[in-house]
């Protein structure tokens, strides 16, 4: 069934896309306290990317980036960043999209994207333009052109090996599928 379209202004990330974002971020490494809990390490999740903590978190709210000589942090912290960094940046997104109308699957997977990329890199892409002009289904194949990370093609085979990135391009298919499915 096919989503009804609603002003951008008046969405927000759904419990399940916040839920999807979780789950494509994962966690990174996990190392035990000696009170027994589990907490989160920064690390960097594939050749070229940056630092990044809990689920997907390269900065903290006050806009100080990650690095990985920052402590760990609890799975409960984890997720409150991720929450607070996600409201944050649903408003930028929104305030980008003057007028346009999406259906919450379209906006849930674009905070998605959002969120992996980069709001500098959402203000440029040609799937705002494409929604600027009215034309979500263009909007949707124009996702697929988002298969690099740090100078490699992750389409190609030859970069899914143990440091490469065929998450990338699995995540950009699968974007590019349920946008389709949402039109």
């Amino acid at each position: 069934m096919k989503g009804v379209r609603i002003a951008v202004a008046a969405l927000t990330l759904s419990a399940a896309g916040f839920a999807a974002w979780v789950q494509h971020e994962g966690t990174g490494p996990v190392a035990v306290r000696a009170d027994g809990a589990e907490v989160l390490k920064p690390y960097i999740p594939t050749q070229g990317d940056v630092p990044t903590i809990g689920h997907g978190s390269t900065r903290y709210e006050d806009g100080t980036r990650v690095t990985l000589t920052d402590p760990a942090i609890t799975r409960r912290r984890a997720e409150e960043l991720a929450r607070n960094l996600n409201r944050s940046e649903e408003r930028r997104f929104a305030a980008s999209l003057p007028g346009v109308l999406l259906t919450q699957e379209e906006f849930d997977l674009y905070m998605d994207f959002v969120g992996q990329y980069g709001m500098p890199n959402w203000l440029g892409s040609s799937m705002r333009r494409e929604l600027l002009a009215g034309r979500p289904r263009a909007a949707c194949d124009a996702l697929l052109n988002w298969r690099f990370q740090a100078g490699r093609d992750c389409k190609l085979p030859q970069n899914w090996g143990p440091t490469g990135c065929k998450g990338v391009w699995l995540r950009q298919q699968a974007r590019h599928q349920a946008c389709i499915a949402a039109q």
